[in-house]
């Protein structure tokens, strides 16, 4: 029995070592590389000052490439993973904050055209309303996954990303933050999101996403305006799909059409006879329920890939109360 333990296992190892790419780490190489996107980035207009700093600084970090490596033993069902994220604890903790900034956050909803209760919902899930921004040197993160090069274009891009966001003067190299992949603040943004959609709402000369809420509300309300959210809708509802084989191919329907179709709502009501058009998304394993979700879905979905966190924001931002 112990040897067929031991056999898996080196079986596993020799997997691992043939067919996942791996670039073999020393100091010598990793210092060349360092230096090399270094001389790429004054290119770029990254200022000495910066870049001295970068290099002086920077090192690489071996649990970044264990935790881009590791995948999770099974897959989370729906059920199981709202059961994780959208907690009676999380529910109780996102109305306490709602109501904590609700002067500011309604501003901000108003401003950009984004309900106050997403922002808060969005808020909770990244980042547990900041409590949970992640202690990985972003720089560092960036340049070891670069260096890696299992995704070098896109990392060096981010690398670039951050380095130009410390020279802007938005923080400083040390104090830059975040997750093991380079997702930083209170609204887990990659560098790259950072310039295209962070705000200066409390317009103290930087964008903020680390320790000022008024920046962070503002940087997701707006990333969430530039990709097409729309506040005359939410963003969908669970619905009863029965034993009905449905093709599930993205089209957008009227709830009205949807209702012909024979979809009731969760609790086998008829569907409102609106216009508004949805789409029907069913988990995997989900059993004769689904979900019809609007444009402001997709909006969620393009922050993050996922149909379980995009759910799980909905969720959450409807058990919000706005009063």
């Amino acid at each position: 029995m112990y040897i067929f333990k031991d056999v898996k296992v080196y079986l596993f190892l020799f997997i691992l070592f043939i067919f996942i790419p791996f670039t073999s780490y020393s100091d010598a190489k990793f210092n060349l590389f360092i230096n090399n996107i270094s001389n790429d980035a004054l290119k770029k207009g990254v200022s000495n000052k910066i870049i001295k700093e970068f290099k002086k600084n920077a090192y690489f970090i071996p649990r970044v490439i264990e935790l881009d490596r590791s995948q999770p033993e099974f897959k989370l069902t729906l059920d199981q993973y709202l059961k994780r994220v959208v907690t009676p604890l999380r529910i109780k903790k996102a109305n306490k904050k709602y109501k904590e900034n609700k002067v500011l956050l309604n501003k901000i909803a108003k401003h950009y055209g984004v309900q106050a209760r997403f922002l808060v919902a969005l808020w909770g899930i990244e980042t547990d309303f900041g409590r949970l921004t992640g202690g990985f040197s972003v720089v560092s993160s960036l340049a070891t996954l670069a260096y890696e090069g299992r995704r070098h274009d896109y990392f060096k891009k981010e690398l670039f990303n951050a380095l130009k966001i410390i020279n802007d003067g938005h923080i400083s190299l040390n104090k830059m933050t975040g997750s093991w992949a380079g997702a930083m603040g209170q609204c887990q943004f990659m560098p790259s999101s950072f310039l295209n959609y962070a705000s200066d709402w409390d317009k103290d000369g930087t964008k903020n996403i680390w320790t000022s809420k008024p920046d962070v509300f503002a940087s997701a309300a707006n990333y969430l305006s530039k990709v097409g959210w729309s506040n005359k809708k939410t963003w969908g509802r669970k619905v009863f799909v029965g034993n009905k084989k449905l093709k599930l191919n993205k089209k957008y329907y009227s709830l009205k059409k949807w209702s012909s179709k024979g979809i009731l709502n969760n609790d086998k009501t008829k569907l409102p006879q609106l216009d508004l058009k949805a789409r029907l998304v069913i988990p995997d394993n989900y059993g004769k329920y689904g979900f019809l979700v609007y444009s402001n879905f997709d909006s969620l979905l393009n922050w993050n890939r996922s149909n379980y966190f995009a759910i799980a924001v909905g969720n959450l931002s409807d058990l919000i109360s706005e009063k």
